[in-house]
């Protein structure tokens, strides 16, 4: 644990690099307000929260900075947030890719980092399904939403099924649950598979689930907005590997819908410093993130993705209200 003079000192160490961006040294702390602090007594301590792994020194530099640990201490002990510092626009009640689409906007012009949100995702329902046989055990199913997406997904099944017996099978599902979730199809059918044959009662709850994987898959999606203000952070401008590595993150939307699944099971904003989540992996980078609702169900999430070096009390501001306006826009929707 940490003396009282070791957190203050942190603290300012932190607060310091963050706003001017440069190696904090012993003598600029010296000069700090409140710490009243000899450049020797800092030194000593300095030395101590670098042995705790909390601070590191540049190799050209005399001052140091903090790690990874360090910023999570910061955050989890010493950060205050200042409800009400920040003003955004409110977010026009519109279709949901457009209120997905204009969050993702506001997220990256309030932070000057990237906002990403992940859309809300609809029920899977299905208008009509058809299935065509492609060989010995292997089926093609072909399933239309109300919207008219069209999904395919390629099944194999351990009954040889003949381009009849899949009409018959495709006509009852359509007959009997269009218009239904698959989930509540394949609720239904559990019920009844004593009324259908077994080889067809099988082929339909495997059609269902691949079906209902397939649209959910569909429906997932990350809008990601401000990926050039990185450009500008100097924490990236000035090594291409960072900067690299940030923008493969961002083509790997799969990766994002992992990490922010992990927040919507969460209440409130989550914080991943420079590398906790092996989600993003990259000690350059940190996400502040927090779950969106409508009607008092979470039904996304969003965040931002900047360097370890952010104003973390205006990002956790920022995130915060985003996701109530979000709620807002989408809740008026309805």
């Amino acid at each position: 644990m940490l003396d009282q003079r070791a957190k203050l000192l942190l603290k300012t160490l932190v607060e310091r690099y963050i706003a001017e961006g440069q190696p904090v040294g012993s003598r600029t702390l010296s000069r700090a307000p409140g710490l009243e602090l000899s450049p020797a007594t800092i030194r000593n301590v300095m030395s101590d929260l670098e042995e705790l792994g909390l601070i590191a020194s540049p190799h050209t530099s005399a001052g140091r900075v903090p790690t990874a640990r360090g910023y999570r201490l910061f955050v989890d002990t010493m950060l205050t947030v200042q409800r009400g510092q920040i003003a955004a626009p409110e977010l026009a009640a519109d279709q949901p890719h457009k209120v997905i689409a204009n969050a993702a906007n506001l997220l990256s012009s309030l932070s000057q980092f990237v906002g990403v949100v992940v859309a809300p995702r609809r029920a899977s329902v299905f208008r009509l399904i058809e299935f065509l046989r492609l060989s010995e055990r292997r089926i093609l199913v072909i399933i239309v939403s109300p919207e008219g997406d069209v999904q395919n997904r390629v099944i194999s099944t351990e009954h040889d099924y003949t381009q009849s017996q899949l009409v018959e099978a495709a006509n009852y599902l359509n007959s009997h649950y269009m218009g239904l979730t698959l989930e509540k199809v394949r609720e239904k059918l559990k019920g009844e598979v004593e009324t259908l044959r077994s080889e067809i009662a099988a082929l339909m709850q495997a059609a269902v689930t691949v079906g209902g994987e397939a649209m959910t898959q569909a429906q997932e999606e990350v809008v990601i907005s401000g990926e050039r203000n990185l450009l500008s952070v100097s924490d990236f401008s000035t090594d291409m590997a960072h900067l690299r590595r940030a923008f493969e993150l961002f083509e790997q939307k799969a990766q994002l819908m992992r990490l922010l699944e992990v927040t919507g099971r969460a209440e409130g904003v989550r914080i991943f410093i420079g590398g906790e989540s092996q989600v993003v992996p990259y000690e350059e980078l940190s996400v502040v993130s927090a779950p969106y609702e409508v009607d008092g169900q979470v039904v996304g999430t969003l965040g931002v993705i900047g360097p370890t070096r952010m104003a973390y009390d205006r990002m956790i501001q920022i995130v915060d209200i985003t996701s109530k306006l979000v709620g807002n826009a989408l809740s008026q929707h309805k």
